[in-house]
């Protein structure tokens, strides 16, 4: 039994340095004294397909995806470790098993950022990276509240197959506003500073994971405008941010996306058919959104709707999120 287990982990290892390695990581281990035997080089590979995709995918962009690994005594007392680079101490190495190494190495990676933590509540975890040693600590702990407030409502409500391990990084090399990818979203250090009001971007930003459409769904406008409408019906602090849908004009169109057709949703769910949207984010899901599910929903067209939603605009009633009705 204990041959056959490790024979599997060996497998498993083999088949996550294969496919880290088709992902473009490489690690080159510089030996030239012969410090390391086979057996320790074979353990620190390993680790390094292990962790360093899991670094990349936090740090940014511009990460390094190969690194080199040498030994170096004087540099470490066991393993130091950033982008493209890893220094071994080869005395300390000697024997370690192959979690112990990975642990440190994750360790001495989670050291290139300002903060690093990890946080779990009622089946859900949030890691949160920040690049910026300016962050505000109170700004920060909003962020975290307002996902364990806001993403498990949104988990139940829409898609109950979302991730339960969602990653923040707040990143001063971002110039956007923030974005998802997969479980994690991107922060702009920038844009926390200039808006430390605007805690509801974590609302919208988690709708997105909970979303999960992939590629070729449905157009960008649905799926920001389904997110930003989302934001509207869930947020927290919309009145804090002086977030607010804008008022109708005739130069709008429901391709505009984000606010504008945030708006029109709004509408469509007060005047037309309550649950619309969420029947639209799940088609997208499924993958079998089409033009003709609008008409399959409503009896309408898309831009029939949009006809009757322009000449009546004002028939709708929004209420906004606030933290200080709420205290």
């Amino acid at each position: 039994m204990i041959k056959y287990l490790f024979t599997i982990t060996v497998i498993l290892l083999i088949s996550f340095s294969s496919f880290a390695q088709s992902k473009g990581y490489q690690v080159t281990i510089k030996d030239d004294q012969q410090i390391a035997d086979q057996k320790t080089k074979d353990k620190l590979s390993a680790a390094f397909y292990k962790v360093y995709p899991w670094f990349a995918l936090a740090d940014g962009y511009r990460t390094k995806r190969s690194a080199d690994l040498t030994f170096n005594n004087r540099e470490t007392t066991d393993i130091s470790a950033k982008a493209g680079e890893i220094i071994v101490n080869s005395d300390w190495v000697k024997g370690k098993s192959q979690k112990k190494i990975e642990k440190h190495l994750r360790s001495a990676f989670t050291k290139n950022w300002s903060s690093f933590s990890t946080q779990k509540k009622k089946g859900y975890k949030l890691t949160f990276i920040s690049k910026d040693p300016l962050l505000d600590p109170l700004l920060r702990q909003k962020l975290i509240d307002t996902y364990f407030e806001i993403y498990p409502t949104l988990v139940k409500t829409f898609n109950n197959k979302s991730t339960h391990d969602v990653l923040f990084v707040v990143d001063t090399a971002y110039k956007a506003v923030a974005e998802a990818s997969g479980n994690r979203i991107l922060f702009s250090a920038g844009y926390l500073k200039a808006h430390p009001t605007d805690i509801d971007v974590v609302t919208h930003e988690t709708m997105h994971i909970v979303q999960g459409y992939g590629y070729s769904a449905g157009p960008v406008w649905l799926t920001e405008g389904i997110a930003d409408y989302v934001r509207y019906q869930y947020g927290v602090d919309n009145v804090g941010s002086k977030w607010s849908l804008p008022a109708f004009n005739t130069k709008q169109s429901y391709q505009n996306s984000y606010r504008i057709t945030a708006r029109f949703f709004a509408w469509l769910e007060q005047n037309v058919k309550s649950g619309l949207i969420a029947n639209l984010d799940q088609q997208l899901r499924a993958h079998q959104y089409t033009a003709q599910s609008w008409s399959s929903l409503t009896g309408k067209s898309i831009d029939q709707l949009w006809q009757e939603y322009a000449q009546n605009p004002d028939q709708l009633k929004l209420k906004y999120s606030s933290k200080a009705n709420q205290e």
